[in-house]
């Protein structure tokens, strides 16, 4: 470059204030681009940010069963494994049901730093009221360990978790399974389990409407409860881990499964297709927002293009006046920067006032008033800023190396 970096500043902007009109549009276009960018990408993040949100804090992060990810094959298939031998009339072995030495988990999950471990069991009860009759799913707990592990406590309309341990027989139902039998709180209602065993269950708290991640058909009691409500005394079938950080949990998971040989399940692998689908979103979303950009990046082409047309006689009075080749592409780039830093600018406060705008629209559901989920963080902004400050200097580029190769001798012995 021979020109001095400010000299050929100031031809660039006076280039683009000499084209008011064309630089007031292309300005317009990459700061509407930037600004659209920028609310629909706070939306769809916020929302899927608030869902991952969701799923975590749901359920535990890891949950361990009472099931094998490969069962062990039955005696009479051993006995034969290589035999050409048809088995007739033998009984397959029944295996009992719940986590062996669940205590020996228990304190391997305690000992891990930031780890808690919750047990619980489950079964199938019927609910009998006033003639009618609804299967529902029990989940024995310990609330105050079952609280620090999951948000159950936030999903209640009325009533505490605690609740169950300071009343005899007490039950947590939903709403929907609530209106169902047409009872309320501290209503009676009769459960009977497969065993035979017959019981009087109160209702202590209810679940708010919606929650698809208890279930409509589930309901939670004390643990010993459940143990005896169901004839197994002192048996569990499920352990649910909470971790400090959930996105180790998948680790966690396959190193517990590996020590005891039960099913670990991570808030992950439970959630695969969900996570599967959200990440197709955000290739969509990206396509679609970025195609915005590209076509906002037109307007600085079109600027620049023109200023080039309508300057061919002032390139070659340059060119022969000793500006490089480096010079005129140097110059056109730089209008073509500075429409697309004054876009983004605008842009930026553009999009800002869209989030604000959308953040304050109130929904109603479920009966209860909620706003959208943004993102508002500074990632946005900044992936929104370096993608049209990138479209803006290739749009530049292209006209601007056309001009460097412009022939000032023909150009000025056309003009004579």
């Amino acid at each position: 470059m021979t020109g001095s970096p400010l000299l050929l500043l100031d031809i660039a902007f006076h280039h683009l204030a000499g084209r008011r009109r064309q630089t007031i549009v292309a300005v317009s276009g990459v700061a509407i681009g930037v600004g659209f960018f920028l609310a629909v990408s706070a939306l769809m993040m916020g929302s899927q940010r608030d869902f991952i949100k969701t799923l975590v804090d749901a359920a535990p992060h890891i949950i361990i069963s009472d099931e094998l990810r490969s069962p062990p094959p039955q005696p009479g298939i051993l006995a034969f494994r290589k035999g050409a031998v048809e088995l007739h009339g033998f009984k397959v072995r029944n295996e009992a049901r719940g986590l062996k030495d669940w205590q020996e988990i228990l304190q391997a999950v305690d000992a891990m730093p930031g780890a808690i471990g919750s047990p619980s069991l489950t079964g199938g009860v019927t609910l009998r009221v006033g003639g009618r009759e609804e299967p529902l799913s029990i989940i024995g707990i310990e609330p105050e360990i079952e609280s620090r592990i999951s948000d159950i406590e936030d999903k209640l309309r009325v009533g505490r978790l605690r609740d169950l341990e300071s009343t005899q027989g007490g039950v947590v139902l939903g709403e929907d399974m609530a209106q169902r039998l047409g009872v309320r709180m501290g209503d009676i209602v009769g459960a009977t389990s497969a065993s035979g065993g017959t019981r009087s269950l109160r209702i202590v708290a209810l679940f708010k409407r919606g929650q698809t991640q208890i279930g409509a058909s589930s309901a939670y009691v004390l643990l010993r409860e459940a143990q005896s409500m169901l004839a197994r005394p002192f048996i569990i079938n499920r352990i649910g881990i909470r971790l400090d950080d959930p996105y180790q949990a998948q680790e966690v998971a396959s190193r517990l499964e590996k020590q005891f040989s039960y099913k670990a399940e991570s808030w992950q692998e439970r959630s695969s297709d969900f996570l599967s689908l959200l990440v197709t979103r955000n290739v969509i979303m990206y396509s679609v927002v970025s195609a915005i950009l590209l076509v906002a990046s037109f307007g600085i082409y079109t600027v620049v293009s023109n200023s080039v047309a309508d300057k061919r006689r002032d390139i070659a009075i340059m060119r022969s006046m000793g500006f490089s080749l480096a010079d005129l592409q140097f110059i056109f780039i730089c209008e073509g920067l500075a429409l697309a830093l004054i876009g983004i600018g605008f842009g930026w406060l553009l999009g800002f006032g869209l989030m604000q705008i959308l953040g304050s629209v109130e929904f109603r559901i479920s009966g209860e008033g909620e706003f959208l989920p943004l993102d508002r963080g500074s990632t946005q902004y900044l992936i929104a800023g370096a993608a049209s400050l990138f479209a803006g200097v290739i749009a530049a580029w292209l006209p601007a190396r056309k001009a460097a190769q412009v022939d000032p001798v023909d150009i000025l012995r056309g003009a004579a």
